[in-house]
């Protein structure tokens, strides 16, 4: 592959009291001198987002912007899923169905 790809999977619920760290662990990959071109954050373990999680990620997907890299999210439940379209982030976040799908698009492109 020749794009580098980091994946970030928070579990539990994305909420107030955990937003922080995940803000932390982008954070983390923006300043890192590896820099991954994409990040692709996986929900599959997420059981929750209220709009702290939210914020969250969309602060995370500012800074990566800003730093000239993507960030891409897969494996979103149900109740993220509506979270996403009742605020219009549907429209703000390429979203794929699993890791899977998000590979062959990576790959498809390269």
């Amino acid at each position: 592959m020749t794009q580098s790809v980091k994946v970030v999977q928070p579990n539990g619920s994305l909420v107030a009291a955990t937003s922080q760290e995940f803000r932390q662990k982008i954070t983390e990959l923006v300043e890192g001198d590896g820099g991954a071109k994409i990040v692709l954050v996986d929900f599959q373990d997420v059981t929750f987002m209220d709009s702290s999680g939210l914020g969250a990620l969309v602060l995370a997907f500012k800074a990566l912007r800003a730093a000239d890299r993507k960030l891409v999210v897969c494996s979103i439940n149900e109740q993220v899923r509506i979270l996403f379209e009742l605020t219009g982030m549907d429209k703000v976040f390429e979203i794929f169905p699993n890791q899977d799908e998000f590979n062959q698009m990576v790959l498809s492109k390269n």
